[in-house]
């Protein structure tokens, strides 16, 4: 396999401008790309996180996969983000609103991580690696 230069998830949501405003929060930082029918952003060198809607992707879709809609608030996807200071992501989830699943826990794969999910019910995991 050819090395891959870019890593991009794209999750499917039911309402795209209040899906921009919860991740403007959660990443504290603007969409770099912002357009009817796709918002991204970008998390680090090589990473992005898009942000489309459900009647959008269910258009390329043409009816060969269910439609998108009925899958709304099902956990269909975990975004883990491993970050500097796993409590600092958790107070901004908390206080922006996001739904708490777990708080943070040491886990025994060697990250402290916690998980919220979005308004759509995609996963959102912050870890952070244990010193050893």
């Amino acid at each position: 396999m050819q090395q891959i230069k870019l890593f991009e998830a794209i999750l499917y949501v039911s309402d795209l401008k209040a899906s921009c405003e919860f991740y403007q929060k959660i990443f504290r930082k603007a969409p770099d790309l912002n357009v009817p029918g796709m918002t991204e952003f970008i998390i680090s060198d090589n990473s992005k996180i898009g942000l489309m809607p459900n009647n959008g992707i269910a258009k390329i879709l043409s009816g060969n996969t269910p439609h998108p809609d009925s899958g709304n608030g099902i956990p269909r996807c975990e975004l883990y983000l491993v970050v500097e200071d796993v409590m600092l992501e958790f107070e901004n989830a908390i206080k922006n609103g996001a739904k708490l699943v777990s708080p943070v826990v040491d886990r025994d794969w060697g990250d402290k991580v916690c998980y919220f999910s979005d308004p759509d019910g995609h996963i959102i995991a912050f870890a952070e690696r244990i010193s050893q």
